[in-house]
């Protein structure tokens, strides 16, 4: 689904990502550009995969987090960072600040992945949980920032920030001159804004397109009202773009020089996440697999060639199970089903033929016999199964109805 942006204006100048380029030299990476021949095909047009999942600490937000610190004064830095992030930005502020010689404060939500949480402290962070989502850990560090005297250091709402995440956008540029569209995740709005200053400055034939999940989408309402709207309850895997409501900053930027907001399902993200890591052999977050999952939604409302920036490949193994899981079932590759058989030998063995003569691979097998709600004689099986497509799914249904399984889920 697709929104039109609004007309404003936004305070970050070419002039100011060209001068974070230069501050990032032999900091950041020039993250590689890679090319996908199945995306390609899909859009009928070449797309290539922007990979700051491969930048240093694994996301784009050493950019921003390292041009706003360095950018203090001695008696700032003397007095300490502090940020507020699910996990990227803490990790780019931890880094930069190390890098830089200034002590970092970090607050994360209660449910940040802990791969995340570690990463952040051994990047020389002191870490701090507080709430369940990032506006709320956001509010503690903003009050951390005021007892203390330590510096916020906002993860998008500020146009250091954003002019370090536009370095993304002229290494765009610079690696695909003949770029016709630029697909990026959008959560605060940092990222997309600082892409959006230095392509659009450039060239303003391109198309910037800005994807959110669906659970999370605060710009469409915004940009409808004119001004930063809050989302209650955002809810995504995405915990990158989880955010509630727009920066004001970027807010500006976004509404002036991005063409379109499209939003994307939870089923999409996953199915992007395992093309990512299947078809690219790319280990990518949920939210950046955002702009992936945009393409595979409506391919063809894509002029190439196109630029899908993979923002951030920090992800929790735990999630990344489940996501991948997911993403199997929405393809049709993946199928769990209960149903009851009688409770004699050789039943499950029975079952268990007629799966192996249609094909479908077991995976796993939950086996309950004492349940109260099964009569004497009955069992219950949970079965986890590995398909081929959705067809074959109906055809694994159709055999087991036939052998004479009622299938209860």
């Amino acid at each position: 689904m697709s929104y039109s942006t609004a007309s404003l204006v936004g305070p970050v100048t070419l002039d100011d990502v060209r001068g974070a380029q230069k501050m990032l030299s032999g900091v950041a990476r020039v993250t590689a550009m890679e090319g996908s021949r199945h995306l390609s095909q899909l859009v009928g047009a070449p797309v290539h995969l922007k990979c700051e999942n491969l930048q240093r600490t694994g996301s784009f937000k050493l950019r921003g987090a390292y041009v706003r610190i360095a950018g203090l004064l001695p008696e700032q830095r003397a007095a300490g960072v502090v940020a507020a992030s699910a996990g990227n930005h803490a990790q780019g502020v931890a880094l930069a600040s190390s890098l830089l010689g200034v002590g970092s404060t970090v607050f994360m939500p209660k449910g940040a992945p802990l791969p995340k949480i570690s990463a952040t402290r051994d990047y020389g962070a002191e870490v701090r949980l507080h709430g369940q989502v990032v506006d709320e850990t956001l509010a503690a560090a903003q009050e951390y920032a005021e007892r203390t005297g330590a510096v916020f250091i906002h993860p998008f709402d500020h146009p250091d920030i954003i002019a370090g995440q536009g370095t993304v956008g002229l290494e765009i540029l610079e690696q695909c001159p003949e770029v016709r569209t630029v697909v990026v995740g959008i959560g605060g709005g940092g990222l997309a804004a600082g892409i959006a200053v230095a392509v659009k400055a450039l060239r303003p034939d391109v198309r910037i397109v800005g994807v959110q999940a669906e659970g999370a989408a605060a710009y469409p309402p915004s940009l409808a009202a004119g001004r930063p709207m809050a989302v209650e309850h955002p809810a995504t895997m995405a915990d990158g773009i989880k955010v509630g409501r727009p920066g004001d900053v970027p807010f500006g930027i976004v509404g002036e020089l991005v063409d379109e907001v499209r939003t994307v399902s939870e089923d999409e993200l996953s199915t992007a996440l395992l093309l990512c890591l299947e078809r690219a052999k790319l280990v990518v977050e949920p939210a950046g697999a955002s702009p992936v999952a945009a393409l595979l939604s409506e391919p063809g409302a894509f002029e190439g060639p196109v630029v899908a920036v993979l923002s951030g490949g920090n992800v929790d193994p735990v999630l990344m199970q489940g996501v991948l899981r997911h993403g199997m079932a929405a393809q049709g590759r993946y199928l769990a089903v209960r149903l009851r058989l009688t409770d004699r030998p050789g039943a499950l063995a029975t079952l268990l033929g007629v799966l192996s003569v249609v094909d479908a691979n077991v995976l796993d097998v939950s086996h309950v016999r004492t349940d109260p709600r099964l009569g004497l004689t009955e069992a219950e099986v949970e079965l986890h199964l590995e398909t081929k497509g959705p067809e074959h799914c109906v055809e694994v249904g159709r055999a087991l109805r036939e052998a004479g399984y009622p299938v209860i889920g």
